[in-house]
């Protein structure tokens, strides 16, 4: 028997979070790779996957027949979630986009926010964006984890529609902490975004644009909050 192809470390962090047995959306399928392990695995009986590109589309139903799930895995040419109804899917994941392409998706589908439906997020880029969207339109970031892939750290976060506290400027760029968290990475990821808002700070403050007067003072707060959170952490590690 063949043996299973392996995911890469983002994804099976994102297929860890998956609860057996519900009925799976992946947008932004790419080549199909998590939707086919999740269901190859039986974690899941049955997916659709979705993405706007016909090639990676077409390369994930070769996947999907490859394995013998072609029958349990459903693939729609679409942006986002426009051709997925919302009873085909109580868990959405969305993986390896930016994002605000991520929160796009989520503002222009109408049923997100309904209950019944919880979303695991994996942005390769603008997570302050993603975060910011969430905590003004009525989205619960119940978790975070952070995941090493080569260099980078990658962050996922398990989302669900409700009401949360609204995130303050540092909480928008490394998400909020609490003591007794586990979280092995957080301390390079306090650094280095960090380090981040510092750069951006010090560019913005040569700027004469008034709006990037404005957003200089955002990135200033965001830096002291997080520098805050840094000496916050390294205590807590010391109890």
């Amino acid at each position: 028997m063949k043996r299973l192809f392996s995911l890469s470390p983002r994804l099976q962090t994102v297929a860890k979070l998956v609860p057996r047995g519900v009925k799976l959306a992946d947008v932004g399928t790419d080549h199909g790779q998590l939707p086919v392990w999740l269901v190859c695995q039986g974690i899941v009986p049955q997916a659709v996957a979705s993405d706007l590109r016909p090639g990676p589309l077409s390369r994930g139903q070769a996947l999907a027949e490859r394995w013998k799930v072609s029958d349990r895995v459903s693939f729609r040419l679409c942006n986002g979630l426009a051709a997925i109804a919302p009873e085909e899917a109580e868990v959405i994941t969305i993986a390896g986009m930016g994002g605000e392409t991520i929160a796009d998706i989520l503002a222009t589908t109408p049923w997100t926010r309904e209950t019944g439906h919880c979303y695991i997020l994996q942005p390769m880029s603008g997570m302050d964006g993603l975060r910011r969207y969430l905590s003004q339109n009525r989205f619960a970031i119940r978790r975070e984890l952070l995941v090493p892939e080569g260099e980078t750290l990658y962050v996922i976060l398990l989302v669900e529609p409700g009401d949360m506290r609204p995130l303050s400027e540092g909480e928008i760029w490394v998400g909020r902490q609490t003591s007794g968290m586990d979280s092995p990475f957080r301390a390079r990821y306090l650094e280095q975004e960090w380090k981040k808002l510092c750069w951006a700070a010090e560019g913005l403050a040569r700027s004469q644009r008034p709006e990037d007067r404005e957003k200089h003072g955002q990135y200033e707060r965001a830096a002291r909050e997080v520098a805050q959170m840094k000496e916050e952490w390294e205590q807590w590690l010391l109890l």
